[in-house]
């Protein structure tokens, strides 16, 4: 059976980095840095609107020379967001952050925000799910 999402956050932790869409991308940048995330879930009166990420700022802001200290993150999010169900397993998260090109995944729970997982999320996940077969596959064959 494929892991569902609920079983990473669930080990991962439910705390969602996220601001205010009224800040500058300077303000953000800082953000980003003090929580040591690449990305910020941006959030207006309890309801997720777009999410944040240095590369937004970085293409957005920096490559074309505008102000970050002027540009509000409302002008620069993406707000044609993709979430996913707790119940979304790892191999169709794995799917869709790589069909779609895209690092994070907010996890929605009946219309309420309640977790994200990054694609570093999801390879460590397999990673360690791959490991563990390894170890059971040795010990079986060792006796």
């Amino acid at each position: 059976m494929e892991t569902p999402l609920s079983v990473l956050l669930k080990d991962k932790g439910y705390v969602v980095q996220s601001i205010l869409p009224d800040i500058t991308a300077y303000e953000c940048a800082l953000k980003l840095n003090e929580y040591k995330v690449g990305a910020l879930l941006v959030i207006e009166n309890d309801k997720l609107i777009g999410i944040i990420s240095e590369r937004d700022i970085l293409r957005k802001v920096v490559a074309k020379g505008e102000d970050p200290k002027k540009v509000l993150i409302t002008s620069i999010m993406t707000k044609d967001l993709v979430t996913v169900l707790p119940s979304t397993t790892v191999q169709e998260a794995m799917q869709i952050v790589t069909n779609k090109r895209i690092r994070h995944l907010p996890v929605i729970d009946n219309g309420k925000l309640i977790g994200v997982i990054s694609i570093g999320d999801l390879t460590r996940w397999v990673m360690l799910s791959q490991e563990q077969q390894i170890s059971s596959l040795t010990n079986y064959i060792q006796g």
